[in-house]
């Protein structure tokens, strides 16, 4: 994987955001949540300015983003499409709903297209199982998604 440049604007942002928690070890979690607000997701490079800001190992910052689900290593695109796998979605067939994204976006769950416009990931539950299947782009939730509907989805966000 190549190397990403950190700008230094957003390196002082990171610094200010790990200092704005008195560089607490205790707080990673927090800078974490915060840096991923910054950059969009937690790249090498990121996780080892904040093991040196906050004064612990790269292994730990790593164990950490590793361990949760919410925090990405890879970029997202810039309309992240996230599908649920929860058990309501599921059994009204989310899964066929995926492989015509996956189909149509001709990318895999976890991967970015090639334009950076979308991203595809899979979530366990998001609350609105009366809507199942659901699909969400960015914050925009969609639901009884069929794999007929998801062609309408993607060209409201090709433009």
């Amino acid at each position: 994987m190549a190397n990403i440049k950190l700008s230094a604007e957003k390196l002082d942002e990171l610094k200010a955001v790990c200092k704005s928690f008195n560089n607490d070890k205790g707080e990673l979690i927090n800078v974490l949540h915060k840096a991923q607000g910054i950059f969009g997701y937690l790249p090498a490079e990121v996780q080892e300015v904040i093991a040196k800001e906050l004064n612990i190992s790269v292994a730990h910052v790593y164990g950490v983003v590793s361990f949760y689900s919410f925090f990405t290593m890879l970029p997202k695109g810039e309309h992240p499409v996230s599908i649920c796998l929860g058990t309501a979605c599921y059994v009204r067939g989310a899964e066929k709903v995926i492989d015509e994204f996956k189909r149509l976006l001709n990318i895999n769950v976890g991967e970015t297209t090639p334009d950076g416009k979308f991203s595809l990931a899979c979530l366990r539950c998001v609350g609105a199982c009366g809507l199942a299947p659901v699909v969400l782009v960015g914050e925009k939730v969609y639901g009884r998604v069929a794999p007929e509907g998801v062609k309408d989805i993607v060209a409201e966000y090709a433009k």
